[in-house]
């Protein structure tokens, strides 16, 4: 997470990551996307070296198998590396498929993105599912910026820059807060006021019925239904752990804490 001044304040920006849920059809439309813009883009920066000019391009002089608004993007960003190569002379080879919607060209609203690839030679938004925490859904009431997407392990991940305005703090107390078995996490602050968080019963019952399902669809010789087993499990956890955060965070906004100390706040489900 880095910070950027700006006037009346400071802003942090962070990246929100999320999976999507493409269906087939849309998986080979972001699969075409992200490929042909690292190629593009590979191409553009190859040319300039080439002939050691920055070379003018627009969407209408580059050939690729995109949308105008990722020609466009794939442009600025060919710029930059080209950019860097004039000033480090080290030539720079992007191999990860991955493709970049500025702000302008894409939405999100009510659980789905909406942005524009390539359909039978037109540019074409499409409505791709994103599965968002209620920590998450927080985080982006930020401005939005650019939508980044890349495939890993078979799985379509979403990247979202957000800039949001940060407030000073005056706050100078402390939270410690302690992770357990029975009660994933105790907050306790310097006052001695003492505050658990999340249900052990639940977090341990919960992780016996995941085992169970999985044993029983591992039997059944069902590998499809498990991979969604696991990805339910999954979502299940990361709720659970963003939910303890925030609720960690307001108790101690509410006790005047400025600085809270904790070992480690992701897996609270685990531990």
């Amino acid at each position: 997470m880095s910070k950027n001044k700006k006037r009346g304040g400071e802003t942090v920006q962070i990246t929100v990551k999320a999976k999507l849920i493409p269906t087939t059809e849309q998986r080979e439309y972001l699969k075409t996307a992200t490929v042909e813009y690292i190629r593009l883009i590979n191409t553009i920066v190859s040319e300039c070296i080439e002939t050691d000019e920055r070379i003018k391009y627009t969407s209408g002089t580059v050939s690729a198998t995109l949308p105008s608004a990722l020609k466009n993007q794939a442009i600025q960003d060919a710029k930059s590396v080209y950019a860097k190569y004039r000033k480090t002379k080290i030539r720079s080879v992007l191999k990860k498929p991955v493709s970049i919607w500025n702000n302008q060209n894409w939405i999100l609203k009510d659980g789905v993105l909406r942005f524009p690839v390539l359909v039978n030679g037109k540019s074409t938004r499409i409505n791709v599912p994103i599965l968002l925490s209620t920590y998450q859904l927080e985080k982006l009431k930020g401005k939005l910026g650019t939508l980044r997407i890349t495939e890993k392990s078979g799985k379509w991940i979403a990247q979202i820059a957000v800039t949001a305005e940060e407030t000073e703090s005056a706050d100078t107390g402390v939270l410690g807060v302690d992770l357990g078995l029975k009660c994933p996490a105790v907050a306790v602050t310097e006052t001695g006021k003492t505050k658990f968080f999340g249900n052990g019963r639940e977090n341990k019952y919960m992780k016996r019925k995941f085992r169970s399902k999985r044993k029983k669809l591992g039997k059944a010789k069902k590998p499809r239904a498990i991979k969604k087993m696991n990805d339910k499990e999954q979502r299940w956890m990361k709720d659970k752990d963003h939910k303890a955060s925030r609720h960690i965070v307001d108790f101690a906004i509410q006790e005047g804490v400025g600085t809270i100390r904790i070992e480690q706040l992701s897996g609270i489900r685990q531990t």
